[in-house]
């Protein structure tokens, strides 16, 4: 069985220190019989003689998305590209790369072996989440990892409440407010305190940013139930909504957040030696065990 006959190649946009990956990675494709369409928006890094296409392109016509470059352009790609099913593998060249797990050293062997069908895919829950404003939907958008309220004044507190699928959970002061899906829990929301939670897991982890109340901790809900955030505040008060950090709305007062779980899950395919208990110790330091021997 012949896997991923059609590929996608998406580099990180106006990065020409990606460039040599991208075209070692297009040849390379192309030698082992793939048809490779590559994002126009790499089209100024890529020499090798490929068609350029735009990303609902690739959406709509590739088996498997490579992405080269770091966790935020995995992040963009999956925004755009999971809705329609197409997997995504990461070729690592940004810093911490939590989510793009092949090196660029390993990037021919990887290859050829998912080829051969030896890979572990993964579906990651996806945020999907709309402002409210007098009760009417004013902008619908997905997030990889989590969506985000913050005050854009840092010398002010947020007021804002929390409901869960129409039950009062708490009233809150803080600097802003995290709800993260299971891949985000190492993201913003683990430097706010919050907790890793395990990929496999359907929750979300909500997160205050530096809450007034020292017993306003984070919790771990249910991502089956819709959580809403509703806005309170004096007129002027300017909050900013971001979702992984890279897409942005300003909220007004009154307005309600409401997130959960998107429609359609986030495919990741990884080598098949893939552990995420190893990717936690590698990125987070953790302690090691003797010798990493195996139990038993």
């Amino acid at each position: 069985m012949t896997h991923f006959k059609t590929v996608g190649v998406i580099g990180k946009h106006r990065s020409p220190q990606v460039a040599p990956v991208l075209n070692a990675l297009c040849r390379h494709l192309q030698e082992l019989g793939r048809t490779v369409l590559v994002d126009t928006y790499s089209a100024d890094l890529v020499d090798e003689p490929v068609s350029f296409v735009t990303r609902a392109d690739l959406a709509r016509r590739c088996d498997l998305v490579v992405v080269v470059g770091g966790d935020g352009t995995l992040l963009a790609a999956a925004r755009e590209l999971a809705p329609a099913g197409v997997p995504l593998l990461g070729i690592n060249q940004g810093r911490l790369g939590f989510m793009v797990d092949v090196t660029p050293e390993d990037m021919r062997e990887s290859l050829a072996a998912i080829f051969a069908g030896e890979f572990v895919r993964e579906d990651r829950l996806l945020l999907s989440c709309r402002i409210l404003r007098n009760g009417e939907p004013v902008q619908p958008v997905l997030a990889v990892n989590d969506v985000v309220i913050r005050n854009q004044a840092a010398i002010r507190m947020l007021e804002f409440e929390t409901w869960i699928e129409g039950e009062f959970i708490s009233q809150h002061r803080a600097d802003g407010f995290i709800i993260a899906s299971p891949t985000g829990s190492t993201a913003y929301a683990l430097s706010g305190g919050g907790p890793v939670v395990h990929p496999s897991l359907d929750a979300l982890a909500l997160v205050p940013i530096c809450p007034h109340t020292l017993s306003d901790r984070p919790i771990v809900v249910s991502a089956r139930q819709a959580v809403r955030l509703v806005l309170g505040g004096a007129e002027g008060t300017r909050v900013m909504l971001t979702c992984d950090g890279q897409t942005s709305e300003i909220l007004q007062p009154g307005d309600a957040v409401e997130v959960s779980r998107a429609d359609w899950p986030l495919s990741l395919i990884h080598p098949k030696n893939y552990s995420y208990f190893n990717l936690l110790r590698n990125k987070l330091h953790w302690g090691r065990g003797p010798a990493q021997r195996k139990p038993g």
